[in-house]
């Protein structure tokens, strides 16, 4: 089996939960190998590990059976740009609080790789958000697993996004900024914006404006076969447009195309895994703050 390690800057207390995960790898006869970035992460902290390999090309992740993020919810984000169309499975383990996306927690591992190699797992395709334009936008990398968002720049005025579904003119929204989100990006930047939650394998975006001047503007989900086009007018010249976290400014010239992508994000999720749990946990769900 053969299982690529990615990783950005962690903290010194998760270098033994490291080790443990790399010795019960090596235990397994797992070829393992790391990224660039989490191999420099490695020598920041002055840590050697032994026949191990840096994947150089990314042409080899085809050859991949897993690839381990860790770090939060925005390290595995970064692991699903690397990925890419090439689809590897990822596997989430968090160094810090609970996480949407990485649950692993650190006194998981040894359970979570027997779960691994014992086959106790399932594959959880998750839709990506894809853009398209007229030029050429975020280094090629046009895809994101949470949202795409449209932001004001360099003012303090809204900006006007006038919106169209298919073709067919939906809004014209007056606002800071306008959101389309995933079925997983609805418990981020959607949600903190009043956004729905939606369950992850639900076949839907959901438009949310940021801070809209009319009140009686609400979100609305519609279906991710949907096409959205966008048109961009303000005071200022320029706009950010990003994925996930990523940006880019552009100006209201370009145009714009949100589709979901012709490829997924492929999540491994372990058999005593259940979303409405992690909501729960994470929302403080039937806790009684008056107790």
């Amino acid at each position: 089996m053969n299982i690529i390690i990615h990783g950005i800057d962690f903290q010194k207390e998760f270098i033994p939960h490291i080790e443990q995960l790399i010795a019960i790898l090596k235990s397994r006869k797992v070829r393992i190998f790391f990224t660039e970035n989490f191999s420099n992460s490695l020598k920041k902290l002055a840590i050697k590990v032994e026949d191990c390999e840096i994947l150089h090309s990314k042409s080899l992740l085809r050859e991949m059976d897993f690839i381990i993020s860790i770090g939060g919810d925005g390290t595995l984000l970064d692991t699903v740009c690397f990925v890419g169309d090439i689809e590897v499975p990822i596997v989430g383990i968090n160094t810090g609080r609970l996480g949407f996306l990485a649950t692993i927690a650190r006194n998981e591992i040894e359970c979570a790789m027997k779960k691994l190699f014992d086959g106790a797992y399932t594959i959880d395709s998750r839709s990506l958000v894809s853009v398209s334009s007229d030029i050429p936008l975020f280094n090629g990398l046009n895809f994101g697993l949470n949202e795409f968002t449209i932001h004001k720049r360099d003012t303090s005025s809204m900006i006007t996004v006038h919106t169209y579904i298919d073709g067919k003119y939906l809004n014209s929204y007056w606002a800071d900024g306008l959101i389309v989100a995933t079925p997983t990006g609805s418990t981020g930047y959607s949600l903190s914006c009043g956004g729905p939650l939606i369950s992850p394998n639900a076949r839907n975006f959901v438009i949310t404006p940021v801070s809209p001047h009319n009140l009686n503007v609400r979100p609305i989900i519609v279906s991710d076969e949907s096409e959205m086009s966008f048109r961009i007018e303000g005071r200022s010249e320029k706009f950010l447009i990003s994925l996930d976290s990523r940006s880019t400014p552009i100006d209201a010239t370009v145009k714009l195309h949100v589709k979901k992508a012709e490829f997924s994000a492929k999540l491994v999720k372990f058999e005593d895994y259940n979303f409405f749990d992690t909501l729960r946990q994470k929302l403080n769900w039937g806790f009684d703050m008056r107790n």
